[in-house]
């Protein structure tokens, strides 16, 4: 079991973690019936670090943008008080490309500014595929105002871009990992999670 100790987003009282994002984060259709990451997140934290009264809530909804989730913020987030928020939001918003920026920046700091006294966690979009980079050109843009904002917040950053950049180096197509142009499969749903829980401390997945 992870120590308190190493792991300082872990509290000792019961607490809340609430996942919102897109349709990557709710994890329908693309995994055939496999975890997404939020649900292999849920199996580390409730079943194999024994926190078993924790409430792991997964809020995701299928294309929808950071201005989608900050006007359903009561229903998604705010009824649930987090003490973990984890935020994954930028693939739909990028098919706006450079013109969408500014609104993508208000509207994710409209969120964190919203949510009082949580441990915000920001996640970069995953890459797509080559073709899927078609519709979604700027999507490094997103994926650095993602950085840009974790920072100035204070926010843990999980970087996913970057994680599948080391993997497929020199602008390869990360088909491996992906279902479609830009929806990971089961394979690249645990890639999310482990990378996500070795960045909050809580160690990998041990069976799945």
């Amino acid at each position: 079991m992870i120590e308190l100790s190493t792991a300082p987003m872990l509290q000792t009282a019961p607490m809340t973690w609430v996942a919102a994002g897109d349709s990557i984060t709710q994890a329908v259709q693309h995994t055939y019936g496999a975890r997404g990451w939020v649900e292999h997140v849920h199996e580390r934290i409730r079943c194999q670090l024994d926190r078993l009264t924790d409430t792991v809530v997964n809020s995701g909804v299928s294309a929808w943008c950071a201005g989608d989730v900050l006007g359903a913020y009561d229903h998604l987030i705010g009824r649930f008080s987090p003490d973990v928020l984890s935020i994954s939001l930028g693939t739909n918003d990028a098919r706006a490309g450079l013109a969408g920026l500014d609104t993508f920046h208000t509207d994710l700091r409209a969120i964190i500014a919203r949510t009082d006294g949580a441990q915000i966690v920001l996640h970069t979009p995953v890459l797509t595929s080559v073709s899927g980079r078609v519709a979604r050109p700027e999507l490094p843009a997103y994926c650095q105002a993602v950085r840009d904002i974790a920072h100035d917040t204070g926010a843990l950053l999980v970087d996913h871009e970057a994680h599948w950049l080391a993997r497929f180096t020199d602008g390869a197509d990360p088909i491996p990992w992906l279902d479609d142009p830009a929806h990971p499969n089961a394979v690249g749903h645990l890639q999310m999670a482990n990378h996500t829980l070795r960045t909050l401390g809580l160690g990998e997945l041990t069976d799945v």
